[in-house]
């Protein structure tokens, strides 16, 4: 590879742990939309194989993420916005979730799933961008057994898409009308066992697959492509924390929903023109 590519492939690595890091902090997210589509071009630059691609993608953004969500959530708790019940209700269902998706992954249609993920966040976008306290499912949070399944459905989602969980529990929180600010807190709390748990799937389901990863690899976890991003990404996640409560609770709610519609123009260019 000329190094003139190698150049442009390390900013773009740093440039996404970068990303990463501020993400997380001012969404409570871990910035798993962002190092998805970097890895996968990372991984096809490097020659290896379709079938495990996108599962070594996966695998190495819940495992880069963690460090990051662990930074973010500690900002967060420091300002005593979690909540709790949240905590409490969605951990466990949230790891089984994860335990799901870590053994349906290699098998889930990719399209149908980014289909579904734009088609929800272009919904809650459209509810963050028009500022509607209207557009809302309950003044309250739901019973025990709706919370359950809330956060099974959050692990579940976070471990196909190698993400940390915190956008879709800031969109189900805010929709049951608890603030910006404490739904992005405890998206962070949530993030840490969402992307614990879901790298140990990963590199538990990607054994099997060893004799065609790329060297350096746990299972379906990229050693090198951690130690890339990982260090970049905490060390930003803490200021984006700080941004996020300095800002006005409309203004990070308008960041939000801008944020949501980049991530689905990414999915939607996706579809229509897949990477080679």
């Amino acid at each position: 590879m000329p190094f003139s590519e190698l150049a442009w492939l390390a900013a773009g690595v740093i440039g996404a742990g970068v990303v990463t890091g501020l993400l997380a902090g001012l969404f409570g997210i871990g910035g798993g939309a962002v190092i998805v589509p970097v890895l996968f071009e990372v991984f096809r630059i490097l020659d290896v194989p379709d079938a495990v691609r996108m599962q070594l993608c996966v695998g190495t953004s819940l495992a880069i993420i963690v460090p990051t969500t662990v930074q973010s959530y500690r900002t967060h708790r420091a300002k005593v916005l979690v909540v709790p019940e949240v905590m409490r209700s969605w951990v466990l269902p949230a790891i089984l979730g994860v335990a799901g998706g870590s053994v349906t992954a290699a098998l889930a249609p990719g399209g149908l799933l980014e289909l579904a993920f734009v088609l929800v966040a272009a919904v809650i976008a459209a509810k963050f961008l028009a500022g509607r306290e209207d557009w809302v499912l309950g003044n309250r949070l739901p019973g025990r057994l709706a919370m359950s399944l809330c956060g099974f459905g959050v692990g579940l989602a976070s471990s196909l898409m190698g993400i940390s969980g915190g956008s879709l529990v800031t969109m189900l929180l805010s929709l049951y009308g608890t603030p910006i600010h404490n739904a992005v807190a405890t998206a962070a709390g949530l993030g840490v066992p969402i992307t614990i748990a879901g790298t140990l799937g990963y590199v538990l389901a990607g054994l099997p697959h060893r004799a065609v990863l790329p060297p350096l690899s746990l299972g379906f976890v990229s050693v090198i492509g951690v130690v890339l991003i990982a260090p970049i990404s905490s060390w930003t996640a803490p200021l984006g924390a700080r941004l996020a409560h300095a800002m006005p609770a409309r203004r990070l709610e308008i960041a939000f929903g801008v944020f949501l519609l980049i991530v689905s123009v990414r999915f939607v260019v996706s579809l229509v023109a897949p990477a080679p």
